[in-house]
């Protein structure tokens, strides 16, 4: 009974540590190498140019006016209703940041609004 009560001794094979450690400096090597070769990528500050860009890229790329390069040569059949939502998201912000906009932000979101709107409306008549 004395033996139950004694804890269980784990015997650790020297060569099964050492090919451990040789698969994790291997591993270490090639993520290091990954991030060398990998082009850094620098994104636009997080400010609301940014915001209201995300916007309105998301309504070109719903009305088929930009398209990822993969994509140029197929027919696209606009998203009325994706492209209408993101002009609502913009047109809500609009709305919730009246008066705490700079010149320059309220010029660029007024400027995005218009012309999305004015382009769904010219797309949406000839569909």
């Amino acid at each position: 009974m004395a033996e139950q009560n004694e804890p269980k001794k784990v015997i650790i094979d020297e060569d099964w540590k050492n090919q451990a450690q040789k698969e994790k400096e291997t591993f270490e090597e090639k993520v290091e190498q990954a991030q060398e070769t990998e082009p850094s990528r620098q994104l636009p500050p997080a400010d609301f140019e940014g915001l209201v860009s995300i916007f309105t890229t998301q309504a070109y790329l719903a009305l088929g006016l930009i398209r990822p390069q993969e994509d140029q040569d197929k027919d696209f059949e606009p998203d009325f209703e994706l492209a209408k939502f993101n002009i609502d998201l913009l047109g809500m912000l609009e709305t919730k940041c009246k008066g705490n906009l700079t010149d320059d932000e309220q010029k660029i979101l007024q400027g995005s609004l218009s012309q999305l709107r004015m382009i769904f409306v010219q797309l949406s008549r000839g569909a």
